[in-house]
Order: structure tokens, then C-alpha cells, then sequence
């Protein structure tokens, strides 16, 4: 099963390296991961993204909970939340398709972030299916270049 974990913690340094630790002590593979500042600066959200046993991520959620360190841990798997994903997509283009190419990232509300002779950047976002599938209909145009932040969630709504 695909989980979606928010952990809150002390932004401080190290605080990654023990949290992505645990992941790895038991053999599950962080599919993304995103850090950054939150409201408050001297808090950080981790976004993960793992596939795994939900006895196993259990506990894992449980050590998580006991990192001195850590202020909440938000599993993302029964509650509504907001997920969205960046790319960077670098294209080599020739001149006949770059139309063509502007008119795809439109479709998929992207942006034009850098053009030169040879090549055009596109700057997307979105949830992940969106993402995977802007990929796919920009991948037979040659992609030269490419850059993802990984997914990033919020709870929907407001309040706890």
C-alpha cells in the first residue's frame, strides 16, 4: 500500500538524516521525499512518500512519534489532503514543433520558464498523475533534461 507521511519536526540539522534513517532500517524505499520551512521557521515539514506493509509502517509511524525531534506525524492514507508535485522539464526542440510543444504545456496549465535556440523549459505542477502524464506526452519530443521536487501534501480543510 502507498502512503502519504507529514512529519513535522525541529528545524535542525540532522533531523533528516534520522528520520529518513528509520525508512531505510526497515527496508522500505522513500519513493519522495520534500523538506522545507514551514509558517514557522524554525519548524520543518517532511513530505514522504513510501509504498509498504501498514503493520510495518505502523511502527515506523510509532518511532517517528518518539523522535525527540518530532512534533506530529500526519498519515495522509484515510483523511482528504492537497498533494501537488513540481517539475522541471527541459526539451531539445527544432523550431517546426516548438508551437506544438507550447500549446502541450498549456494543456497542462504549465509555464514557460527558459527558451534558447535549441531548447525550451517547462515548469509544471500538479499531483503526481497529472505530473507522470505531462511526462508521457512531452517524452516522444525529447526530453534532454529533468527535475522533480517530489510530492508535497497538506490536510484539506481547515482546523485539526
Amino acid at each position: 500500500m502507498r502512503h502519504i507521511i507529514s512529519v513535522i519536526v525541529e528545524n535542525k540539522p540532522g533531523v533528516l538524516s534520522r528520520v529518513s534513517n528509520l525508512f531505510s532500517a526497515r527496508g522500505f524505499n522513500i519513493e519522495s521525499l520534500a523538506v522545507g520551512e514551514t509558517e514557522d521557521p524554525n519548524r520543518s515539514r517532511m513530505t514522504i512518500a513510501v509504498a509498504g506493509d501498514e503493520n510495518v509502517l505502523e511502527q515506523v509511524r510509532k518511532q517517528l512519534s518518539k523522535l525527540i525531534d518530532t512534533i506530529k506525524v500526519t498519515d495522509f492514507s484515510d483523511i482528504p489532503f492537497i498533494e501537488r508535485d513540481l517539475v522541471l522539464i527541459k526539451l531539445k526542440i527544432v523550431p517546426a514543433k516548438r508551437s506544438e510543444i507550447i500549446e502541450i504545456a498549456n494543456i497542462f496549465r504549465g509555464k514557460i520558464v527558459d527558451v534558447s535556440e535549441r531548447t525550451l523549459t517547462i515548469e509544471a505542477s500538479g499531483t503526481e498523475e497529472k505530473v507522470n502524464a505531462l511526462i508521457k506526452t512531452l517524452r516522444p519530443y525529447g526530453i534532454s533534461e529533468m527535475a522533480r521536487t517530489g510530492r508535497i501534501a497538506m490536510k484539506r480543510g481547515s482546523g485539526e
